[in-house]
């Protein structure tokens, strides 16, 4: 990394900050969420409860340059909980520095201290910026992911 960049936990003061970074994650990826989805999910990234999932941010000179949005949760297959690094995302400016790795550095970190066995997450085919970062750190399992669109009731 050309500067120092510290990795940390995120603050109730980071919203603006984090609100841009998440928006740019979308417009990556082409999407957009509700207004209400970007209060419930910082809510839930400061949360204490058991269920809530957890964020680390890169934080450099300019302020925030990076996040990362990570989940513990039980598991069939072990006895102990796995994790899941549902967002990854690196300012587009900056990217090839390093902030990407050091940010998934510190998921497998705190998964480790967890006592998971494994950190898993996943990508668009098409992002082959990330997969090259990706191939260098994780294995590139078979499964073929299926998602199913619900009805979601508004009562």
């Amino acid at each position: 990394m050309t500067e120092d960049i510290k990795i940390r936990d995120l603050k109730p003061e980071d919203w603006e900050n984090w609100r841009t970074l998440w928006t740019a994650y979308f417009t990556f990826y082409e999407m957009s969420r509700p207004e209400a989805v970007y209060d419930s999910t910082f809510a839930r990234l400061l949360g204490n409860k058991p269920q809530d999932f957890k964020c680390l941010v890169a934080e450099g000179d300019q302020g925030l340059l990076g996040l990362t949005h990570y989940a513990f949760y039980p598991h069939a297959h072990y006895v102990e909980q796995v994790c899941y690094l549902q967002d990854l995302y690196v300012d587009e400016t900056i990217r090839g520095r390093g902030i990407g790795r050091a940010l998934i550095e510190a998921v497998s970190d705190r998964a480790q201290a967890h006592g998971c066995p494994y950190v898993y997450w996943l990508t668009a085919e098409d992002n082959t910026a990330a997969r090259h970062l990706y191939d260098q750190m994780a294995k590139l399992e078979d499964f073929v992911r299926y998602v199913r669109t619900l009805p979601v009731s508004k009562d």
